[in-house]
């Protein structure tokens, strides 16, 4: 797999609708593997695989004080939400910007793991703020929309 960088706002590809996984096999794994590489590498909590231009919907998080392992998403969709909660956000791929955003503090998720077993959770604070800004990313919304 070639090197994949992490595009930059205005890129137009960042505002490209991820399509769903049909299948979770080698080719999807090796694209997660790299988006863990990707995300340590520019010190990151989140990455969408929008953001280095892989047009389907994954995401990878680590590094937040209420998860322990590292989360995949695949083909998330919440399903629930509830409350409200302000948060200074960035991003990867619009560096040097940052700005309050209001979402919802508790959701629900249903999604696949990363040997495709289906499975539902509930996310609150950081881990509900980081999953709802990267599934913003899989349907081409970027976190300065919201301000």
């Amino acid at each position: 797999m070639k090197m994949l960088k992490i595009l930059k706002y205005p890129d137009k590809r960042l505002r490209i609708k991820a399509k769903p996984v049909k299948k979770i096999n080698y080719n999807i794994q090796k694209i997660i593997n790299k988006m863990f590489k990707i995300m340590k590498k520019k010190n990151g909590i989140g990455l969408a695989a929008t953001q280095i231009n892989i047009h389907l919907q994954i995401i990878v998080i680590e590094k937040l004080l209420n998860i322990n392992t590292p989360m995949v998403l695949i083909n998330p969709k919440i399903i629930k939400k509830k409350g409200k909660i302000k948060f200074e956000e960035r991003c990867l791929s619009i560096p040097n910007k940052k700005g309050i955003i209001t979402r919802s503090k508790i959701i629900k998720v249903s999604t696949l793991n990363y040997f495709g077993k289906k499975y539902i959770f509930q996310a609150k604070s950081i881990l509900s703020i980081c999953i709802q800004h990267e599934i913003d990313h899989l349907i081409g919304k970027l976190f300065i929309d919201y301000i």
